[in-house]
């Protein structure tokens, strides 16, 4: 079985931008499908807290957030690359734009009163209202485009992507880099999870090009996993050792402390643990499990909030 196990579920759009990403660099994986709403305890006993969707797991180390699983892979095969010499700076800040702000124009505008209708057309009155409910305890606190606003926007980006594809295949070039995955997953969600939203495609057909050029990459070779397996494939596992990387601590607290590590908006949920590592990248949390056992749990620094946890 695959060392890399993604934990995701068929229709969650963050999942295809890493199912695309292991297409591109011609990987194998184990494949771990969990709900797509809570009750997640399978996911909790790995996380710690962590419910959004998809996280990676090696072993006893689990990866949370997609802007994270994307270094951990271009870490663990390094070509082709996702961050190209000479672009990692402008690759990386247009995927950040495209995981933030196109995204909710693009889920506002798919989840609108038409969207949602059409999304759950031949689905019980109880899943929907489930879902909204899922959903809305994870946006709590959150500004939400109203849809007229979130149609005239994503309209917009669109064409801003149109442009950027005039005179060459992918969005920075001659290949692909992390924000073309970054930009595809949205624009997917609409063309192929909600086909009944997919029209607002058709004034770009350049963008429908390269997306068929994106999804032509495919999603590498997978196997199915049991959550259960995961789970026991953690315990018998160790934890692999930290690097090197400086203590960068820009909050007043030790390596050693108990903590909590939450998102900045989206997914409030937090994730509490000893705080083992604070690079200039990345947090990590070590957190013992009844049924995983020890697991360190990774956090990118952007978009995630470290506080002491409360006596």
């Amino acid at each position: 079985m695959a060392d890399l196990v993604l934990h995701h579920y068929s229709t969650s759009p963050f999942s295809e931008k890493i199912r695309l990403i292991l297409g591109y660099k011609q990987l194998a994986w184990a494949s771990v499908s969990i709900p797509q709403i809570m009750p997640k305890p399978d996911v909790l006993a790995l996380t710690g807290g962590y419910r959004k969707t998809p996280f990676l797991q090696i072993g006893a180390d689990i990866y949370c957030d997609t802007a994270l699983i994307c270094d951990v892979l271009e870490h663990h095969a390094p070509t082709p690359s996702l961050f190209p010499v000479g672009q990692q700076g402008l690759a990386r800040t247009l995927a950040q734009w495209a995981d933030s702000t196109l995204f909710w124009a693009a889920m506002a505008y798919n989840l609108s009163p038409k969207g949602a209708a059409a999304l759950f057309a031949n689905a019980p009155p109880e899943a929907a209202q489930a879902f909204a409910a899922d959903r809305g305890a994870m946006s709590a606190g959150m500004t939400r485009l109203r849809p007229g606003d979130a149609t005239a926007a994503y309209k917009s980006y669109l064409r801003r992507l149109a442009n950027m594809l005039e005179d060459q295949p992918f969005l920075l070039g001659a290949a692909p880099t992390v924000a073309d995955f970054s930009a595809y997953h949205p624009l997917w969600f609409s063309r192929v999870r909600n086909a009944a939203m997919a029209g607002i495609l058709d004034a770009t057909p350049g963008v429908l090009a390269w997306m068929d050029r994106m999804a032509a990459m495919g999603h590498g070779t997978s196997e199915k996993m049991s959550s259960e397996d995961a789970i026991a494939r953690a315990a018998a596992s160790t934890p692999a050792a930290l690097g090197d990387e400086v203590f960068q601590d820009e909050h007043g607290i030790a390596l050693g402390s108990a903590v909590t590590i939450t998102a900045e908006t989206f997914g409030p949920e937090p994730t509490s643990g000893t705080l083992l590592a604070a690079t200039r990248t990345r947090y990590t949390l070590a957190r013992t499990d009844a049924r995983a056992g020890l697991v360190h749990v990774h956090f990118p620094r952007i978009g995630f909030v470290l506080k002491k946890a409360e006596a």
